[in-house]
């Protein structure tokens, strides 16, 4: 199976999840449409959230390929989404692909994102964005991992942006440039690490013991990355983080 190629100025349809409370505190979807990429699957749901698992509909991405997902949760809700396996972006042969993500949680809302491996293929080129606007008393928890190139490769090129509002004012605002595989290797950027894995908590300030690798956010959020040659160490970490943080 092979993916799809989309003219740039004809973007694919995107990925739809959205989901709300009712008045009675019951989680309801309120829309799942499948796009050219994924396709949002409900999952058994817990008793206080809804579970929806973002599933693969082709290979990998190819040159001209542009990925959407738009996510909303409404008031008070609560959405898990689950990722069953990871994403390769694969040789573009001088083209350049896209993943972008939207995401707006209301008031009081909470988004929990178990995100698996992206993995940049040699001759890739992606642009990789996440926009996430929360409103008041909204939170968000995401667990994303970079890798670049597949075993025995050096990587493609990445350029990976973030941009998150909290109740109107920046929290996080992120570009990172990794597009030229010779200054990313340099000392002090990346050196020999090719895993670059993150927990992220967004409209809150987590609790739990204190990660040395702990940054603190301008507003109320904190993010815990982590370099590695390989996955496995860093996965194993950051589960911990991820387990800790989930629970508050």
């Amino acid at each position: 199976m092979t993916g799809g190629t989309v003219a740039r100025g004809e973007p694919a349809d995107p990925t739809v999840v959205a989901v709300e409370r009712e008045g009675t505190g019951r989680q309801l979807v309120r829309e799942l449409r499948p796009g050219a990429f994924l396709a949002p699957r409900p999952l058994l749901p817990a008793p206080d959230r809804v579970r929806i698992a973002l599933v693969g509909t082709r290979a990998g991405l190819l040159a001209g390929d542009d990925l959407l997902l738009h996510i909303s949760v409404g008031p008070g809700a609560r959405l898990e989404l689950i990722e069953p396996s990871g994403l390769v972006a694969y040789d573009h042969r001088g083209g350049t692909s896209r993943w972008r993500a939207r995401v707006d949680i209301a008031e009081d809302g909470e988004l929990v994102w178990d995100g698996k491996p992206f993995v940049v293929g040699d001759g890739a080129r992606v642009e990789r964005s996440m926009d996430v606007a929360l409103a008041a008393g909204a939170r968000m928890l995401w667990r994303d991992t970079l890798v670049l190139g597949r075993s025995g490769e050096r990587g493609g090129s990445v350029r990976a942006t973030a941009h998150v509002t909290h109740d109107g004012h920046d929290l996080l605002v992120e570009d990172l440039d990794l597009t030229e595989p010779d200054l990313r290797e340099l000392p002090g950027i990346l050196g020999p690490h090719r895993v670059i894995g993150s927990v992220t908590c967004l409209g809150s300030r987590p609790r739990g013991p204190h990660h040395p690798y702990r940054m603190e956010l301008a507003g109320p959020g904190a993010q815990v990355r982590l370099l590695d040659t390989v996955a496995p160490a860093i996965e194993a970490e950051l589960a911990a983080v991820w387990a800790s943080w989930r629970s508050r």
